[in-house]
């Protein structure tokens, strides 16, 4: 959930406020109660972006049997 803070909340928990979004929760600090900037992790998508399908490209590993896997065991339950 973003988190909207005053300038002045924003300047006494700083370090905390950068540790949340690195963490991907961003933050929103307000100026006399406007939004006026966005602090989020530097990896994170942009306003109206999507994250970019295979980022987890060769972290792990598919197995080949990977739509048949199970499907003894589902006909068993099932009576076949």
């Amino acid at each position: 959930m973003m988190e909207i803070v005053n300038m002045h909340e924003a300047k006494t928990r700083l370090s905390q406020l950068v540790d949340k979004a690195a963490k991907g929760e961003p933050v929103v600090i307000a100026r006399a109660g406007k939004p006026v900037a966005r602090l989020t992790a530097i990896d994170s998508p942009g306003p109206g972006e999507q994250r970019r399908t295979g980022f987890l490209a060769g972290q792990f590993a598919v197995p080949d049997d990977f739509d048949r896997m199970g499907d003894a065991q589902i006909a068993e339950m099932f009576g076949g």
